[in-house]
Formats: structure tokens, C-alpha cells, sequence
């Protein structure tokens, strides 16, 4: 569609994104909450709620919310009530949802984004409370029935609900990556929307540019990866301006995305006002949260990434781009920060792991946590190179992959078994460097003349008679010389 279709409308998003949390057993009841385990197995009469059960609520479930709500500069509640959400699915095995409908954990807030090729912007947040998942209903294809399993009733969830604040897709989409990333570097929740343990919900309208009445809301759901937010929000944004610009009325709607198609299809009409009479759960007491289990929780929190990319640019003087590419996941930043309390050579090190490091990881398909090379054993190899004795080319391409399958041999005796030690007399490199100058003449006339790019020309040549085995430093600094 024209570009001056679209100005003429403002895009209004508001997300409500589901985090599982990480904790060994649901909410409310012992059972375990781990996924993958057979159908109907991770269940109990509390979890099926059978009559004359009582909840009782899992005191992590509320430190993991306090995490996030700190993270995002939320205030918190000290004073919580659960309600009674209520409402009928087959796969809601007691009616009603327990949640937090009048005092959520977390109020307010904030979440910075990075959009790709836009200006960070700050995204509020309306709230974060605490509520239980639901079962599954499973549509087998063998099978005529909907089949319920129960195993997920019950795990543990935080929605995080912002304002209407997001204005395009990949606003959306930044959004979704910083949660995830805090989520992950809280190890509160994996943040698998493959596996469900993070899901997402957008609301979405449109409104004639420079109006402040917001247009009828839609709500797009099944969207299981951060890519597909943004396919579904492209989507219904076209399609809500096309309807706009043939004078038709856009339906307040709950409305599916299917992945292979990349379009959205209406599910049920959304009601103005939903009601599902809230009331306070009678079985579990009031949630008070003391100002002695918050200033504990808060003495535990780690380092956020945005946090880490602010002290590696000014006090590591690492280009910002180095710095986001470490505290991408906590796991890389953890092994670099264990890189740097051996070493100075911040720089270096961000090349060993946005280089060697990274490709090793990508080609062989695992995480930093099953990378065979400790981060002190990286050092040595960085230390190698450092002193002049191998180059980087040599250390990251013969030696590096050495020392990933051999975890006893030292960078230097691997450098030795493979002959790979360069050769730093400065009589032997100048008699190379005599030699291919001396086989070159009409390539040194025209350096002289101007033609400075063939330095690269005659390094090359340098090394290739050395072998690849001559310190390039004072192979250069030599060649430069004879040159004039």
C-alpha cells in the first residue's frame, strides 16, 4: 500500500505478554510444572479443583514478580488480594481463573526499546499482576474430539500489560526482545514462545493522524515467535486501513494469525465491556509484601543488560554495537565478564567473542554453556597473540579449534606441536622482505608514484614466503621501510 495511505492514520498498539515462571511446582499446589511430561500427569484434586481443596500460594511465584517489576521501575503493592476471574473453557478445570484484578503486584513502569533503525523510546506499562494458566484443549488429528490435558492448569504466570504506548510493529517487536532478554537474565522464565512460556496478545486500532480518539480495538492471538508479532501486526494494520479507506467499519474482534498465510481471520466479536465478575478469592488471605522481603529481593538483583552495555561502552570504551552483541543473552555476557576479570585487553577479548567464539557456537549448533573452552584457557590463546608469538589469523584458525578438543594442552604448547611459532628475527623477515622487493620492481615504482595500496600486495606476498609464520607487525614496519 502508498506510503500516503498510511500517513494518513496513527497506528495504536497496546501488548499484553504472559510469562511463564521458572519455579519447580505450580502456584497453588505441589505438582511439578515441568513441560514436555505425558498428558494429564502433573495434576492433583487442587489442580482439578475438586470440592473441599484449598489453595496455597507459592511464596517464588511472588518473589519472580517483585524481579520483573523491579526491573521495569515499577511500583510495588504491598497490600494484594487474589480474585476470582470467572468464565467457562473445557480446559479451565475450576471455572475461574485465580488473578490479581484490583491490586496487582507491579503498577506502572517502564520499558526502553531499540527499534531497528529508530530512536530508543520508552514504553509504559499499565501493570503486572499474577494469575495461574489454564489446561490445553488438543485437536489431535486422528482423533474426532478435543481432548483436554491439565498438566499446565495452574503454572505459575505474570502478564505485563503496557498502555496503548506502541505505534508501529517493530516497536512491537523491540518490546517483546527486551522482555524476553529481562526474563531471561531474571531466570524467571525461559522465554520459549515456542513452548508457550512466553505468549503474547496485541491490541491494535487505527486513527486519522493528529486525532487523539483512539478507533475500535482488535485483538490478534496465536502469535509464537517474535518475528510472527510483527508479520500479524503488518498485517492487520493493511487491513484495517483498507477497510478505513473504502468507508467500511472496522468490527472490534479477537482475531487469529496464521503463520503460513501471514493473515489474520476473525475468531469471536469482542463486547465493549468484558464481564466476568471479579471477586475476591475467599480461600487465600491477603498477600502483604514487608519492606524486609522486598530490600532482599532487591539486594539480589543481577545486572540488567541495559545496564552492562552502559558500563562496557564508557568504562571498556567498547563500540555500542560490541556491547549489545555480549549482553544478548546472560550466559554470553557472564563468560566475557569472566574473560575480562583476567584481562585488560577489553577490545580483543569483545573480537575473540564476536568472532571465533560466536562462529564456533553457531556451526556446531550449541550454547556458550556447553562450550568445551573455558573463558581462562581463551585468555591464555589471547595472550599468545598478544606477545607477538602467533597472529590471530593463525591462533583462531590452527590453534582455537585445538584447544576446544584438547582441554589439558596450554595455547603456547599447542602452538609448539604444530610448528606454529612465529618467527620475530628481524635479519630473517628482512631478508624476505628484500627478496620480494627485489622480484617486484615495476609494483615498487608505482607505490612510490602513489599507488599506496599495494602495501597489502607485498604483505601478502611476505607472508606467503614466511608461511604464514613471520610476526606481521614487523614484517610491515620493515616492508615500510624498504619502501620508503
Amino acid at each position: 500500500m502508498d506510503a500516503d495511505v498510511y500517513s494518513k492514520y496513527t497506528v495504536v498498539i497496546g501488548l499484553e505478554v504472559h510469562a511463564q515462571l521458572q519455579t519447580q511446582s505450580k502456584i497453588y499446589s505441589s505438582d511439578s510444572t515441568e513441560f514436555g511430561n505425558s498428558p494429564n500427569t502433573n495434576v492433583s484434586v487442587i489442580t482439578l479443583g475438586h470440592p473441599g481443596t484449598l489453595p496455597r500460594l507459592n511464596r517464588k511465584v511472588v518473589e519472580y514478580a517483585i524481579r520483573i517489576g523491579l526491573a521495569c521501575s515499577s511500583e510495588i503493592s504491598r497490600y494484594n488480594i487474589f480474585d476470582r476471574k470467572n468464565y467457562f473453557y473445557p480446559d479451565l478445570p475450576k471455572g475461574y481463573q485465580l488473578t490479581q484484578d484490583r491490586t496487582p503486584i507491579c503498577i506502572g513502569g517502564t520499558v526502553t526499546v531499540s527499534p531497528k533503525n529508530a530512536e530508543d523510546r520508552e514504553i509504559r506499562l499499565n501493570r503486572i499482576h499474577i494469575e495461574e494458566d489454564a489446561g490445553k484443549s488438543l485437536h489431535l488429528p486422528e482423533e474426532s474430539d478435543t481432548l483436554v490435558d491439565f498438566n499446565r492448569a495452574g503454572v505459575p504466570l505474570i502478564e505485563i500489560v503496557t498502555e496503548p504506548d506502541l505505534r508501529t510493529p517493530e516497536e512491537a517487536y523491540a518490546f517483546l526482545a527486551e522482555i524476553r532478554q529481562l526474563v531471561r537474565y531474571l531466570d524467571i522464565c525461559d522465554g520459549n514462545m515456542e513452548e508457550g512460556s512466553l505468549r503474547c496478545d496485541a491490541n491494535i486500532s487505527i486513527m486519522p493522524a493528529g486525532s487523539d480518539t483512539f478507533g475500535k480495538k482488535v485483538e490478534i492471538k496465536n502469535m509464537n515467535s517474535l518475528r510472527n508479532v510483527q508479520r500479524a501486526l503488518e498485517h492487520e494494520i493493511e487491513r484495517q486501513v483498507m477497510l478505513a479507506e473504502k468507508g467500511e467499519e472496522i468490527i472490534s474482534e479477537t482475531r487469529t494469525f496464521n503463520e503460513t498465510t501471514g493473515t489474520t481471520s476473525g475468531m469471536r466479536t469482542k463486547e465493549e465491556l468484558n464481564d466476568y465478575r471479579y471477586f475476591p478469592d475467599p480461600d487465600l488471605s491477603p498477600l502483604v509484601v514487608s519492606e524486609e522481603w522486598l530490600a532482599a529481593i532487591e539486594e539480589k538483583m543481577p545486572v540488567l543488560p541495559r545496564e552492562l552495555v552502559k558500563k562496557y561502552v564508557q568504562e571498556y570504551d567498547l563500540p555500542e554495537y560490541d556491547a549489545r552483541v555480549l549482553t544478548d543473552s546472560k550466559e554470553i555476557a557472564s563468560y566475557f565478564e569472566e574473560i575480562i576479570s583476567h584481562t585488560d585487553q577489553y577490545k580483543a577479548a569483545s573480537n575473540w567473542m564476536m568472532g571465533p567464539v560466536k562462529s564456533y557456537l553457531n556451526e556446531h549448533t550449541i550454547e556458550i554453556g556447553d562450550f568445551r573452552l573455558t573463558p581462562v584457557r581463551l585468555v591464555d590463546l589471547m595472550k599468545l597473540v598478544e606477545s607477538g608469538k602467533v597472529s590471530f589469523s593463525i591462533a583462531s584458525q590452527r590453534i582455537f579449534p585445538v584447544m576446544v578438543e584438547d582441554t589439558d594442552s596450554s595455547a603456547a604448547e599447542i602452538a609448539k606441536r604444530l610448528n606454529l611459532i612465529q618467527e620475530s628475527d628481524s635479519g630473517a623477515i628482512e631478508q624476505l622482505v628484500d627478496d620480494v622487493v627485489a622480484d617486484f620492481p615495476d609494483k615498487v615504482t608505482a607505490y612510490r608514484k602513489g599507488q599506496k595500496g599495494l602495501l597489502g600486495m607485498f604483505m601478502g606476498e611476505v607472508m606467503k614466503r614466511g608461511k604464514g609464520k613471520i610476526n606481521p607487525k614487523m614484517a610491515n614496519e620493515l616492508l615500510r621501510n624498504k619502501l620508503g
